[in-house]
Formats: structure tokens, sequence, C-alpha cells
């Protein structure tokens, strides 16, 4: 028998350092410390699975501050180390695909990746009309042991729901599941072992096969069930899962943010093919070389985390998701604040990240990062109270009875942990009683004031996210856009906070949700 191993990373999202951002200490992560644990021989592959560019302020100052980050990463020869690819290359990077937020900075920044990564980039459903990325819809690996391993890549086609337009003239995105089983006729007579690198989730509860989401966001267990690749590697919704056999394909997954990686171990003859795999946990050690190559950059990173910002009247302590989704939340009141002053909007809604989050009175750039995690920008929608009342129903979901008491739904946790698609709404106050079915809870809703809302229309201010109708709001997709803007929201976060200094938070949102606490 001949053995394969893969090194599958997906959702790494910017984790080069071993670094808690918002903490500010060391923490056992990141693509340096995995490198300096990861060992290849000539029957071993590398593969990612995307969402490289966006999730931490090493990236974030990167992309900001272009200029001065490729003086830090001059190569001596006229270039510089892109940080992200250097990173991936000290990991033996072999093969890679794309992630949805990959595309959040245009076609531009995308293609200085794709091309720094030096790699074959294979994702068989984006099609290049600008013809500056490199990009290969399926490739065929000829391992040492003579073994041909046939991969290919996707992506979810959610991008074309969630990105900006602008940031797609140049991009085609199609269907993932057609583009993979074309890829697969091609690659079957060609290899021994099929591979399929899958940017998504999946949509089914691997437990019992019940039905979690039909929205196709996430087609993991269609792919498994109507395609016969041997190996799904996922990726998109951050859950581990370190080995499933799906329908007779052997399925992975890795959390976010290079915490563990998959460790994947094949046995293959022409009667059987093995598999098995796990989930590594990354140490605490890192690659020397690499570590000093980048170390300029990282410390351009804390210096810019810990200038001050401004002040707020009291500090925002963390809040717990359920008292916070029932009773309001200060730090989502800041943030609709923001928006408000913004854009002049009659009503805001924000949510928060799955992670409990806080601000200390004194306020530097590190807790802003560590509140406001996304490079969310803003978009005005016109609305009604129908639309209102939908988005309420909606949120009013968040919420069970069990046996009396009130608990966070499944809904909201299972496959995957969404506490981000919770809204908290300033600018209106509401009801829910959880007494009622659900999408029929909301028995209030009138304009902060106590007026009624009437028959008129109104200006919405949300994140762009959310106005893309994802989050279990596709309403929102049809409603008619008045705004879009460009700056990210954690910018304007410390402006605000910097012009008001010390900002007000005046108030959580006016909710109430029976029954009551007895």
């Amino acid at each position: 028998m001949r053995k394969l191993e893969i090194i599958f990373t997906s959702d790494t999202h910017g984790h080069i350092f071993p670094v808690n951002y918002p903490a500010g200490r060391a923490d056992a992560s990141g693509l340096l410390n995995m490198a300096s644990q990861v060992e290849k021989d000539g029957n071993t592959l590398m593969i990612d699975g995307g969402d490289s560019l966006q999730g931490t302020p090493f990236v974030q100052y990167y992309r900001e501050h272009q200029q001065e980050c490729k003086a830090l990463l001059a190569d001596g020869k006229g270039g510089f180390f892109h940080p992200v690819a250097e990173a991936f290359r000290a990991l033996g990077c072999d093969y890679f695909t794309l992630g949805n937020h990959d595309f959040n900075f245009g076609y531009d920044f995308l293609a200085e990746y794709v091309n720094a990564m030096g790699v074959p980039c294979i994702c068989a459903n984006v099609e290049d009309l600008g013809g500056k990325l490199p990009i290969q819809k399926e490739v065929v690996r000829v391992l040492e042991n003579g073994l041909r391993v046939g991969i290919t890549g996707i992506v979810t086609d959610w991008v074309n729901i969630w990105e900006r337009k602008e940031n797609l003239e140049l991009l085609r995105v199609t269907d993932p599941i057609a583009s993979a089983r074309e890829s697969l006729e091609r690659l079957k007579s060609l290899c021994d072992v099929t591979v399929c690198v899958y940017h998504g989730g999946f949509e089914e509860d691997l437990e019992n096969g019940k039905l979690l989401s039909d929205s196709g966001e996430n087609v993991a267990c269609k792919i498994a069930r109507e395609l016969n690749f041997d190996l799904l590697l996922t990726g998109h919704q951050h859950m581990p899962v370190a080995g499933k056999m799906l329908y007779g394909t052997w399925a992975v997954q890795p959390p976010a943010g290079a915490s563990k990686y998959v460790h994947l171990y094949a046995e293959i003859s022409e009667e059987e093919k093995i598999f098995a795999s796990s989930l590594e946990s990354v140490g605490e050690k890192h690659k020397e070389e690499t570590y000093a190559k980048l170390y300029p950059l990282e410390q351009a990173v804390q210096t810019w985390l810990d200038e001050p910002v401004g002040a707020l009247s009291s500090a925002i302590e963390p809040e717990e998701k359920l008292p916070a989704g029932r009773y309001g939340s200060r730090l989502a009141e800041l943030f609709n604040q923001v928006q408000l002053e913004r854009t002049g909007a009659d009503i805001s809604c924000a949510s928060l990240g799955n992670d409990l989050a806080g601000l200390k009175q004194s306020v530097t750039m590190r807790d802003i990062c560590g509140a406001y995690l996304f490079d969310n920008t803003l978009v005005e929608l016109e609305v009604n109270r129908e639309v209102l009342r939908q988005m309420l129903e909606r949120c009013a979901s968040y919420f069970d009875l069990v046996d009396g008491k009130v608990v966070i739904s499944d809904r909201f946790l299972k496959p995957k942990i969404e506490h981000y698609n919770y809204d908290f709404f300033t600018g209106i106050r509401y009801t829910f009683d959880l007494t009622r079915p659900v999408g029929d809870r909301v028995t209030e809703l009138l304009l902060a004031d106590g007026s009624e809302l009437g028959d008129r229309s109104y200006r919405l201010v949300t994140n762009n996210y959310r106005a893309t109708g994802t989050g279990g709001y596709p309403f929102l997709a049809d409603c008619k856009v008045l705004w879009r803007g460009t700056e990210e929201m954690p910018e304007m976060l410390a402006r605000y906070i910097e012009k008001h200094n010390p900002a007000d938070v005046e108030g959580r949102a006016l909710i109430t949700v029976l029954p009551a606490d007895k």
C-alpha cells in the first residue's frame, strides 16, 4: 500500500504570529508556530483552504500601511516579503484555494497575495477576467511513491451575495458543485486519490443527518452525497471536524485562527483506500528564520495597537450573551451611535462577535480591534414597518423557552455558533413574547419615543454583510440601497471616540423580552 499524508489548514484569518492581539499576550497559535512542528516528506502535501487575509490587527495594519510595511519587509532585491505568503512558505504550503474573505479588499490586493504565494492556487469556480491571478481548476500531483493525487478547489458562491460589486468586477464566481463535478470528471482517470478543497461547510447535522440550512451557503454534504471524491477538505464554518465518513467521502474541517490543523493519513491500494485524521494543536515554539524576517512588521503593529485613541465616560464591561440579548448591550449601543452619527439614518442595527468583549475607559486601537472584529462597511437601506418586523422576528428566534427558562436557541449555536446574527436596534422600541411561536413573537414595535411607525419608509443603517440578507435576513436583499460607505467600522469607531473624548454611551436597546424574570 502506498501512503499519503496531508497537512490541512483553513480560516487562519491572519494569525501569523503566536499572539492574542486584544489581550496583548502570547498564544499557542499562528502559522509560524505551526511551521515549527509540521514535518513533510515527498509523500506529504500541505494544503490551505482560504480566508487568510483578514481577521487580525497584523493583516489589518499591513493592508492600511502598505508603503511602510513593504519597506519593513524589503527583501534586498527590490521586492518585499508578503507577510501571509511568507508564513505559508515557512509551512511548506503546496496548494491553496480562496475563501470568501480573501475577496474583501479588491482585485489587486488579492492578486498580490496569489502571486506572492508561489504555489498553485486551485479554485475551479473562480474565473479571472483581469489576467493577474494564476488560478488553476485542478492539478495532479505525483508523490515520491508514485501515488497520483488529483486536487481541485472551490469556494462558496455566496461570495456573490456578500462581496462589494467593485471587488468582483474582474472576477466571476460560479456554481461550486457544477465546477467540482467537472473537475472530478477530468481527474478520475488521471489519479489514484481525488481531493476537493472546499471553502464552505456542512448543511446537515453530522451526527443525525438533519438538514440545518438549505440556503446554499454551505453544501459540503451535497458534494459528498452527489460526487464521489475520496477526500473533502472543508472550511468556512470554523467547526472542528477531525474526520467523518460522509456518504462515502472522508471529510474534515479545522477550527479558525491557526490554533489547530488537520493531519490526515491515507493508505491506498488497488483494493481499498483507508483514511484517518486528527486535529493537532499548535505548540509554543515558532519558526525562527521566518519569525525574524517578519518581526519588524509585528513590532510596528504592537506600537500602533497601544496608541491611545480617547476615552469613554465609563468603561463597558464584557457582557454575557443571554442577558445582553434580553436587556440590551452597551457595546452594541456604542456601535449604533457611531453608525447613526456617520449616516444620519433613522434607525441602526448592530451585532456583537461570538466572544465576550468590552472597552476600557481609556481606549486604544488594541481595545477597538478586540471589540469590533470585522472590517465591515456601512450600508443604508430603505425599510418599512414590515421589514423591521421581519428583522425582529429573526432576532426573537434567538431565544427559546425550556421548562419556563429563557435560553439561547440552538438555531444560533449549531452547527456553528452565530451570536453575530442577533441584532441590537437603536431608534425603535420592541417587545418579544417567547410564549408565542417563532415567527409571531413581536408584540410591540414602535419608534423610540413611543409613537407609531405608520406607513412611511425609514432609513436603516447596518453593516455590508447584513445588508445582503445573510444571517437569516433574506428580505433585506430586496430593499432599496440608499447609500454605501467605504470606510471600515473599526476606523469609524476610533474617530468617534477621539471626537467625543470622553465618549458617552447613551443607553441600551429599548427591548423587552417576555416572560420576564420571576
